[in-house]
């Protein structure tokens, strides 16, 4: 029977991903920093990624494993000129120094089996960064660079490494996210007015957002192809793509003329 570690797995993307592998029959230990749900062959661990001690206590409830998934994250919005240094810190704490050592402390295991990583990336991940997404960016180009290396050194042991690049999904994180560039803005910034109207449009766009079970079908793909491809992008965002390819020149003066 294969066993599966899922990181993030309390709730949204990670508990739809949880959901499909137990469902077929693998082993799923469900890893977050609230206790997930029990179910059937779902084994619920408390793990904060942020924490050496945390993770290796977890290490020493698993016995074996064939992958890891790595969902743990967190959205990090807002205009870069008022987030502390402390919180961008954490964004990339949690997603990038976290997704590090989680597969760090996990890979001896992995490695045993022969099996692979899955590193949770997002559409954001491969396109130039937009204003108000500044940390989140920055922590999923690091992802991109981190899991290439990472693939690059562990093909040579026999582990595959897979980065996941999802477009926009129904997810609590995402719910709140007019409230959420609001609250990251400073009173009195001069790009308060700049959050608002960002925060508007990112509220809108949840209209054409995905379910996550299409996102799970394809980390299913990713785990259990004999060759996975080293990305898997799902469901990218039409209007952030063609913005994406046209010149940054181009770009730049869309955004003064419609968030100006």
């Amino acid at each position: 029977m294969s066993a599966v570690l899922v990181t993030g797995a309390a709730g949204g993307l990670g508990a739809a991903v949880v959901e499909l592998f137990a469902d077929r029959g693998w082993t799923v230990y469900a890893a977050d920093v609230v206790e997930p749900t029990v179910r059937a062959r779902v084994v619920p661990l408390v793990l904060d990624v942020t924490s050496d001690e945390s993770v290796a206590a977890a290490v020493a409830s698993v016995p074996a494993l064939d992958c890891v998934i790595n969902f743990a994250g967190v959205l990090g919005i807002g205009p870069l000129m008022d987030i502390p240094a402390e919180r961008f810190g954490r964004v990339l704490d949690i997603n990038v120094v976290g997704t590090h050592r989680v597969n760090r402390a996990f890979f001896g295991l992995v490695h045993a089996s022969g099996g692979r990583i899955i590193n949770i990336s997002s559409e954001t991940g491969w396109q130039r960064a937009l204003p108000m997404n500044g940390p989140y960016a920055t922590s999923k180009h690091a992802i991109e660079a981190y899991s290439d290396a990472l693939r690059r050194e562990l093909m040579f042991v026999g582990v595959d490494v897979v980065v996941i690049q999802p477009g926009p999904f129904r997810t609590a994180m995402t719910g709140g996210i007019e409230a959420a560039f609001q609250a990251a803005t400073v009173p009195g910034s001069p790009f308060e007015r700049l959050a608002r109207k960002v925060g508007r449009m990112a509220a809108g766009e949840q209209a054409k957002a995905h379910d996550p079970a299409v996102l799970a079908e394809v980390i299913w793909q990713a785990a259990t192809a004999a060759k996975p491809k080293a990305r898997y992008s799902v469901k990218p965002d039409p209007a952030r793509t063609l913005m994406h390819r046209l010149p940054t020149s181009v770009v730049d003066r869309l955004l003064k003329k419609t968030l100006g």
